[in-house]
C-alpha cells in the first residue's frame, strides 16, 4: 500500500499526539533504540547482513529493534507509512538512529522514476514524478519531518550518515575524497532541528572510512562478497563496532546514545 505524502505528514502530526496504542513509559523496563534504514542496516542473510544486526552486543540498558529495510530510501520509506509507524511505537526517552542514502539517489522526473529517488536539494523543493505524477519532496523534508513526530513523542533522533562502499574497490583507497551528498544532508537535518534539543548526527560514513584505511586493500575487499555495497556478517559486526566508536568519541556532538555503550568495546579505527 502506498501513502501519499500528504496523507503521511497528516499521519505523522497524529501519531505525535495520540499514543493510545503505545505501552506507557512506566510499563517499560528500559528504553528503546529503534533503526531506520536500508539493506546496509537492516537483517539480510546468507553472505550479507545489516550492522544494526550487530549494535545489540555493544550497548547497555536499551532495547535494540531494528526497524531497516532492504531497497529503502527516505522517500519510500515514508511512502509506506513506515515513519508513522515508527511515531506510533516511540514513547519518552526512545532513539531512533535514521540513516538513508545509498537509495536515494537518481531523478524522480525520470519516467523510468523507481519510487525512491528524492527531490534534489535540501528544503522545500518539489519535484514530480515522471511516471506517477506524485509529489516528490528532498531528503531533508522526509527525513525532519519523520523526526519531528517523533521528538513530541518525546523520543531522540540521531541522523547518522550512510556506510561507504567499498572504498578499496580497485585495489587502491578512495576515501580522501568528498563523501556523497547525503553525509552533508544527514548533517544539516541534525542543525535544522538543533532547537528542539532531542536531535543529532553521527558521521558513520567517516567512522567506516577510517576503519576501512585501517583495515587495508585485501582486509576490506574480504567484507564485499558480492557487490561494493552491502558488507557480509563480519564487515557488519566491523560497521557496527564503528558506529559505536564514534559515538564514543562525540565526533559531531555527543548523543543520548553514548550513556548506554558498554565499556571495553573495541576500537576499529
Amino acid at each position: 500500500m502506498r501513502f501519499s505524502s500528504t496523507v503521511l505528514i497528516a499521519g505523522l502530526a497524529a501519531a505525535s499526539v495520540d499514543a493510545r496504542s503505545v505501552i506507557p513509559v512506566d510499563k517499560r523496563a528500559t528504553p528503546t533504540l529503534y533503526l531506520a534504514g536500508d539493506s546496509t542496516t537492516a537483517k539480510t542473510g546468507g553472505l550479507l547482513m545489516g550492522w544494526g544486526e550487530y549494535l545489540p552486543p555493544l550497548l547497555n540498558g536499551i532495547t535494540v529493534v531494528n526497524k531497516a529495510v532492504p531497497g529503502r530510501s527516505a522517500r519510500s520509506y515514508t511512502n509506506e507509512g513506515r515513519f508513522t509507524e515508527l511515531a506510533n511505537l516511540v514513547t519518552a526517552g526512545d532513539i531512533v538512529v535514521i540513516e538513508f542514502g545509498h537509495n536515494d539517489g537518481g531523478s524522480p522526473r525520470s519516467a523510468s522514476d523507481n519510487g525512491r529517488s528524492d527531490c534534489p536539494g535540501t528544503g522545500s523543493e518539489v519535484c514530480v514524478s515522471g511516471k506517477t505524477g506524485e509529489k516528490v519532496y528532498t531528503f531533508n523534508h522526509y527525513v525532519e519531518t519523520a523526526a519531528r513526530a517523533i521528538i513530541a513523542k518525546g523520543a531522540s533522533v540521531i541522523f547518522s550518515s550512510q556506510t561507504p562502499n567499498n572504498l578499496w574497490e580497485g585495489g587502491s583507497y578512495g576515501g580522501y575524497g568528498t563523501p556523497v551528498r547525503f553525509v552533508g544532508y544527514a548533517s544539516l537535518a541534525a542543525k535544522n532541528l538543533a532547537g528542539t534539543g532531542k536531535a543529532s548526527f553521527v558521521d558513520h560514513y567517516q567512522a567506516v572510512a577510517n576503519m576501512y584505511l585501517k583495515l587495508g586493500n585485501a582486509k576490506t575487499n574480504s567484507l564485499y562478497p558480492s557487490d561494493h555495497t552491502h558488507t557480509s556478517p563480519e564487515g557488519a559486526d566491523l560497521v557496527a563496532k564503528a558506529f559505536a566508536q564514534a559515538i564514543k568519541l562525540a565526533w559531531n556532538g555527543t548523543t543520548p546514545l553514548k550513556g548506554y555503550l558498554k565499556a571495553g568495546n573495541p576500537t576499529v579505527f
